[in-house]
């Protein structure tokens, strides 16, 4: 049967990122043909050499200068190996040859040159039967194989050159173009023959600026030594190597899969080893760990491209018993890393509670009641996580939480089988229960302590000098033009003025009176918030007496100091809050329409918030208002008939102040600053 070389390229697989394979795949041959020689001449494998040099591309001055690297032309790989021999030959031109089968080597690493490159030129000296020889030749998609008449007077020594010429643009942009680059590269590839016990030759890169020895850069980031085990999985005997990698990069932490002394594949352990998240560290400092597997299994089960294996994800069928699976291999390999990783990984793990534990209590206490409920396992966390990541994984697990608090209760319910087993899970169940009206009852309180940092923010001089407008605070208690109708209205934090103010009949926020159901004043202006309380029991407080009360609230910029005691409603904000009582007084009713009995007496409740100026200080003598205790504030009672008001006027500080110590017990109660 023929073969076309052709055809054969096309059905080759090697993606773009990968356009430097073909280079490491020579270096890999360089070091099987030196080992050759070894097992004749029993010279150390250090006393060999492999240099890999990289051609550049004639460019002009300007091209350089544009180019943030200078693109590569070709690869030179240069060994002191057994050479081309007779038998070397023969398995070269022979497709699919199995020459080194024993090695794993499928036959077909040649036919990657010609993906990524133009073409390949040899020139090989060497020695067979005593004598020394000669072979050059090229190897190219077109002419395939074109051997040239060699001179072997020359000849004093083994060497074998591979040239790949005409690096393949699309390949060319999409791998390493530094010399340290495609070094680091090369090294993780063949990382396995720096690891084992038999070493290997002298590898150097070199182009025209420098020089990088691998063993030196292999020395520079790796452990001085490797643990090796093994561990048998279905059958198959997998052995494993840890390696530390101590380098300034940021590398993975990897398992990685080999097949003939090659890295053919890795996947990341950082999403299955909790704690993997970043470099870890031992008495020695910081490393990056790596896992090498290699067995027997995996030299069989590599794809021809050796790109990957053919394992499946899962063994599933009636062979699932004898089957080796990546999911087969992962579990018999992570509990072998752990405890290779021990104490280095125990120690971020600790390191990862400690955040989860320290962000619970000082910004998140509403997940602490349900943390005993949480599956440790999901609580493991880089201890760099950002506080929005972290609240987003605890209120996933809190989701989790709720979810399986809701089947549980549907279970109790739909089995009554055994008393006392079911008062052991109703038991169970109501603790659990309780624990999660906790953390509702805890993030209300958080809520709290947030918002009063956002006021005390918000009545700060801001960054262009400037204090915010009332507008600002406003929405802070209340959300503008909603009334409690609209469901925005939960937003509310009117508790900063008044716990008693959140009980109410209706309540506007910034809406005209005139579209305000519960008066019938026509007017066009707007209170910042106006409410009507009605009592649920009226009789309460006998016949005669009201049994409905209206409270109007005024906010004012901080700071402000345009005030005029009695200079109108325009300028003086406690008679301003006045008209507006005076106005909601007028045909007040309920929001279905039913009128409040004794509308024109029933109790006002004023609250004017703003810095008292001394304009503001003015206004307050004006209405015979009394100082608080504390001194922040005013108060007293408008006697006039017209009015029947209580007057609070509240500074800033004031309105602080006295949410803070309103809330104290529940802030430390749960550890809040």
């Amino acid at each position: 049967m023929k073969s076309d070389l052709k055809g054969r390229l096309r059905n080759t697989y090697l993606p773009h990122k990968k356009g430097l394979m073909p280079v490491y795949e020579a270096v890999i041959n360089s070091i099987e043909s030196i080992e050759e020689l070894h097992q004749i001449t029993h010279r150390p494998l250090n006393e060999f050499q492999i240099r890999i040099v990289i051609d550049h591309r004639i460019q002009t001055a300007i091209e350089r200068d544009l180019a943030q690297s200078t693109p590569i032309e070709s690869f030179q790989v240069i060994d002191d190996g057994i050479g081309f021999t007779s038998e070397n030959w023969n398995s070269f031109i022979t497709l699919d040859s199995d020459k080194k089968i024993k090695k794993g080597c499928r036959g077909i690493g040649r036919l990657m040159w010609l993906k990524a490159f133009d073409s390949v030129t040899v020139d090989s000296n060497y020695v067979e039967d005593k004598l020394a020889q000669r072979r050059t030749f090229t190897f190219d998609a077109n002419t395939e194989v074109t051997e040239t008449l060699a001179n072997t007077n020359k000849i004093q020594s083994n060497s074998t050159t591979v040239t790949l010429k005409g690096f393949k643009e699309l390949y060319a942009q999409a791998t390493y173009k530094t010399l340290d680059g495609i070094a680091k590269g090369l090294l993780e590839h063949c990382l396995w023959y720096f690891i084992r016990h038999q070493g290997v030759p002298i590898i150097t890169l070199e182009d025209d600026e420098e020089t990088i020895d691998l063993f030196k850069l292999f020395e520079d980031h790796m452990h001085t030594s490797a643990s090796h085990e093994s561990i048998t999985i279905k059958e198959s005997v997998f052995d494993i190597t840890h390696v530390k990698v101590r380098t300034t990069q940021n590398l993975p932490h990897s398992l990685c899969y080999c097949a003939s002394g090659r890295l053919v594949k890795s996947e990341k352990l950082a999403d299955k080893i909790p704690g993997l998240y970043r470099a870890i560290s031992d008495s020695e400092g910081q490393f990056n760990y790596m896992a090498y597997l290699t067995s027997d299994f995996l030299d069989k089960s590599v794809t021809n491209e050796r790109l990957d294996f053919n394992i499946s994800e899962k063994s599933e069928g009636i062979f699932s018993n004898k089957d080796v699976s990546y999911v087969d291999i992962r579990k018999g390999l992570l509990p072998l890393i752990k405890t290779f990783l021990g104490a280095s990984l125990e120690a971020v793990l600790d390191e990862g509670k400690k955040r989860v534990n320290r962000f619970v209590s000082e910004k998140r206490p509403k997940y602490r009641p349900l943390m005993k409920h949480m599956a440790p396992e999901k609580l493991l966390v880089d201890p760099s996580i950002s506080d929005e990541d972290l609240d987003l994984l605890l209120h996933r697990e809190t989701f989790e939480v709720e979810e399986s608090i809701l089947r549980e209760g549907h279970s109790l319910i739909n089995d009554v089988s055994q008393y006392d087993e079911y008062e052991t899970r109703l038991s169970t169940y109501l603790e659990k229960v309780s624990d999660l009206k906790q953390s509702d009852l805890a993030n209300y309180v958080a809520h709290r302590r947030y918002v009063l940092d956002l006021l005390n923010f918000a009545i700060k001089k801001q960054s262009d000098g400037k204090f915010v407008r009332e507008e600002t605070i406003h929405r802070l208690i209340v959300p503008m033009q909603i009334t409690s109708s609209d469901i925005q209205y939960r937003h509310q934090n009117l508790w900063l003025i008044d716990e008693r103010l959140a009980f109410h009949h209706f309540l506007a926020s910034d809406k005209p009176l005139s579209s305000n159901p519960t008066t019938s004043s026509t007017s066009g202006k707007k209170p910042d918030i106006a409410a009507l309380k009605i009592f649920d029991n009226p009789l309460f407080f006998g016949n005669q007496e009201p049994h409905a009360s209206i409270t109007v609230i005024e906010i004012k910029r901080p700071m402000r100091n345009g005030f005029a005691a009695g200079g109108g409603e325009e300028t003086d904000p406690i008679l301003q809050a006045l008209g507006y009582l005076r106005r909601l007084r007028d045909g007040a009713s309920t929001i279905n329409g039913r009128p409040i009995p004794n509308a024109d007496s029933i109790p006002g409740f004023i609250y004017v918030l703003a810095d008292f100026s001394e304009k503001l200080l003015d206004c307050c003598r004006l209405h015979q208002l009394q100082k608080t205790v504390d001194g922040m504030g005013f108060f007293g009672y408008q006697r006039d008939e017209a009015y029947n008001a209580y007057i609070q006027v509240i500074s800033f500080d004031g309105l602080i102040a006295s949410a803070n110590e309103r809330n104290r017990a529940f802030f430390d109660k749960l550890g809040l600053p």
